[in-house]
């Protein structure tokens, strides 16, 4: 399945992300399980969750070298939001 790329990402409070997809849907996703995991532990650091950025082509987004995550997942775990622009 083809997912809508991501167009921008901002941080929010308490662990979540505003996610603005290139089909114009808004959707929040939430980090805070991510957290739990060994991959993801070091985004409990906000100056670091603060830095995420939408990589290139859209098709997910980055923090750094190490972290990331695909459009799908925020996508299809992300719950739908007001548009927030």
């Amino acid at each position: 399945m083809n997912y809508p790329k991501i167009k921008d990402i901002k941080a929010q409070a308490n662990y979540q992300l505003f996610v603005v997809f290139s089909n114009g849907v808004s959707k929040i996703y939430n980090c805070k399980p991510l957290l739990k995991q060994e991959a993801f532990a070091k985004l409990s650091n906000k100056f670091l969750f603060n830095q995420v950025h939408v990589d290139t082509g859209g098709y997910g987004i980055i923090w750094n070298d190490d972290i990331d995550l695909a459009e799908s997942e925020l996508w299809i775990n992300g719950q739908e939001a007001r548009n927030r622009s």
